[in-house]
């Protein structure tokens, strides 16, 4: 009998270890590679988007998900890609309103973040695999930039010019990968420096606390394990997911020492199957070697993210130029809006040149 207990005993802890490994490797590996979206891969539902019936205010993506989405401006359309990830935009950024007269930018909500479509609540499945998958499929990467495609179908536009901000900056430059012909021009604001992971250098969570005071660190480590605890990822809520986000934003404030415009409502499973898809191990800066459209990627000297990290954009993409503005941080279009408008205006001129 005793033997037996044993083996049922060792047989249990053998299954206890082999599950551990298997969720290690599943949020390592990326579910979403480049090239997934363009061949309909792990969608929801065609590219094509549905007949705008609804709100003036959302556009109709999917039949179960709308996006808020507001614009500013007159002539040639400018899609706005907000970072976070799920940190959407409030109000027009300052270092754009100069370009008003000849630009119309839409600014739009994400998926599963501020006043768009949050599809989930909470996962009742015991099988994280099945959850993982779900998430993914429904809020990640492939979903995200699926939906700019169907925005660009929604404005009528052949090409986009988009301006994306940190983690869209990121998302915009992996809609350019995917779909090269449809995008004449990017803008890149301090673009999330996600592009290869593990990353060479302190990711955006290292940076905070290298910053915070010294005091606070040993508090913002034990928030920190806590956030990234994928193990208990779906026992938690939406709401959950928010305050965490919330509380992440509180330090990150801190941090910066700098006033941070004030955001929508932050995403919150939406943030997680932004992890989900891009695994722990992935380079997707070969990819964005077929985007030929030309390319402007914005540093502040003040950031967070280095340079040099930032520089993996200009590094990757054929026909980039890294501007750098001084005395600014993540948010130049705020904290030096006048020499962001001056570099902009150049890039967008510089493009109407070349055409003529």
């Amino acid at each position: 009998m005793r033997k037996t207990v044993v083996i049922v005993l060792a047989v249990i802890l053998v299954l206890i270890v082999v599950g551990g490994l298997a969720f290690w490797y599943m949020t390592g590996q990326p579910f979403y590679t480049p090239g997934m979206v363009r061949e309909q891969k792990n969608l929801r539902a065609p590219l094509t988007p549905p007949e705008q019936l609804g709100d003036a205010d959302y556009w109709q993506v999917e039949p179960d998900i709308q996006l808020y989405h507001f614009a500013e401006g007159d002539g040639r359309n400018v899609l706005v890609v907000h970072g976070g990830p799920g940190v959407p935009f409030r109000q027009p950024l300052t270092g754009l309103e100069p370009l008003v007269d000849t630009y119309r930018f839409h600014y739009y909500d994400q998926r599963g973040s501020g006043q768009s479509t949050r599809p989930f609540d909470t996962f009742d499945s015991p099988n994280t695999y099945q959850n993982m998958t779900r998430l993914e499929q429904t809020l990640g990467l492939g979903a995200q930039i699926a939906d700019i495609e169907r925005i660009r179908q929604i404005l009528g536009d052949e090409k986009l010019i988009l301006v994306g901000h940190s983690w869209g900056g990121f998302l915009a430059s992996l809609y350019a990968a995917e779909f090269p012909e449809h995008v004449e021009a990017l803008v890149l604001i301090s673009p999330a420096t996600t592009l290869v992971m593990p990353m060479d250098e302190p990711d955006l969570f290292d940076g905070v606390r290298e910053r915070l005071p010294v005091g606070k660190q040993a508090e913002y480590d034990i928030f920190m394990k806590d956030y990234l605890d994928f193990n208990k990822i779906f026992t938690l809520s939406e709401a959950d997911l928010v305050a965490m986000g919330d509380q992440f934003s509180e330090y990150y404030v801190e941090a910066v020492d700098k006033p941070v415009p004030e955001p929508g409502e932050l995403g919150g499973w939406m943030v997680w199957a932004m992890y989900v898809s891009m695994g722990q191990r992935h380079d997707y800066r070969p990819a964005l070697k077929s985007v030929t459209a030309p390319s402007l990627v914005i540093y502040g000297s003040d950031d967070l993210q280095s340079e040099a990290a930032t520089r993996q954009y200009t590094d990757s993409l054929p026909n980039a130029q890294l501007v750098t503005i001084n005395d600014a941080s993540h948010f130049a279009f705020e904290e030096q809006p006048a020499l962001f408008a001056e570099a902009v205006t150049a890039f967008l001129m510089s493009l109407q040149d070349q055409d003529r």
